[in-house]
């Protein structure tokens, strides 16, 4: 089956690397694939629409750029913080941080630097900023069913825990 625009529920296999490097940045090779349904939204955009148009068995390099991958770095979301809002954290510069955002999503930061009044903290993605090299495989390709469709999840509506995606849900 050729992948479509929307509804039809995809598994990859994928090592990317910030382009122009040999650094792998993250992988699923020799694990389960990762599924989705395309057009939920439940990848980075790029990725999602070079898919578009590949069968079940085709493999390819896909090349995002940062704008259509995590982003542009947003200079507004590196913040200084009161180090007392890290008590009892045995602070590191580059550590990554996770906390709970206003509205109860979880937020991921890294520490940039730190003194003993001050911590400055970026909340951009870590690859927010750069263009990134996809390889993958597409594993499977199928039609969404209409539990997948309306509930967004591959499998239907998850029965507590992840929903099987892969995609981090809570």
């Amino acid at each position: 089956m050729t992948i479509t625009n929307e509804n039809c529920v995809v598994g990859i296999e994928y090592e990317v690397k910030e382009a122009g490097t040999t650094q792998v940045v993250d992988s699923n090779k020799g694990a389960a694939p990762l599924e989705f349904i395309i057009g939920k939204g439940q990848i980075i955009p790029g990725l999602e629409n070079a898919l578009v148009g590949m069968s079940k068995g085709e493999s390819g390099d896909i090349m995002v750029s940062a704008a259509d991958a995590y982003g542009e770095v947003n200079p507004e979301a590196i913040q200084t913080l009161p180090i007392e809002q890290f008590a009892g954290i045995d602070l590191a510069e580059g550590m990554t941080l996770y906390g709970q955002g206003e509205n109860g999503q979880s937020v991921q930061v890294t520490v940039k630097s730190f003194d003993d009044k001050e911590v400055n903290v970026d909340f951009n993605h870590p690859l927010a900023g750069k263009d990134l090299m996809f390889s993958v495989t597409v594993v499977s390709a199928r039609e969404a069913t209409a539990d997948e469709i309306s509930s967004g999840q591959v499998g239907g509506p998850a029965k507590g825990g992840s929903c099987g995606t892969g995609c981090g849900c809570h």
